[in-house]
């Protein structure tokens, strides 16, 4: 099974003309359902049409479909990315890491927001920083103490951490 009979399948019951034949199937009601309508529903395996003319809902492709997904193999994630993934909500950083090696994986990919070359004044690195946490200052601290970021006259620039190319 693949992501395109995933999606078609979902496209299926996101529509209100085929979510409504779907539910009416599985309540075994059937008068007054549009052929074409049924039809789309056994093209995308949700309904099927018996011997005997009757259609009927397919709910266990839905079974189909997770016993499949659950078979492919997880993504790989580095244990960066698990690091971040749990300091890291929605971008935000929920709380900082004790551990000091932790804390300097957070620190390293905060640091990305800044563009090496560019002098940034401490206005803008406040706002940059707030959209990570609301105690900025500390995440200042943190990346100058760091060396990711460098200081001078109230003007910052970025003078460590990964790079993008």
């Amino acid at each position: 099974m693949s992501d395109r009979e995933n999606r078609r399948v979902l496209g299926l019951l996101a529509q209100d003309d085929t979510l409504r034949a779907f539910a009416s199937l599985v309540l075994g009601v059937t008068d007054g359902l549009s052929p074409k309508v049924l039809a789309r529903l056994a093209a995308g395996g949700l309904a099927v049409q018996e011997e005997d003319g009757k259609w009927r809902a397919t709910p266990e492709k839905f079974r189909e479909l997770l016993r499949a997904r659950a078979a492919e193999p997880e993504p790989e994630v580095s244990a960066e990315e698990r690091l971040l993934q749990t300091f890291l909500v929605d971008g935000r950083l929920k709380t900082m890491p004790m551990k000091h090696e932790k804390r300097v994986v957070v620190l390293r990919y905060i640091s990305r927001v800044f563009e090496p070359g560019v002098r940034y004044p401490e206005k803008d690195v406040n706002v940059a920083l707030r959209a990570f946490h609301d105690d900025y200052a500390a995440l200042r601290r943190y990346l100058v103490d760091e060396c990711l970021l460098s200081r001078e006259d109230n003007v910052y620039w970025r003078s460590g951490g990964p790079v993008e190319l």
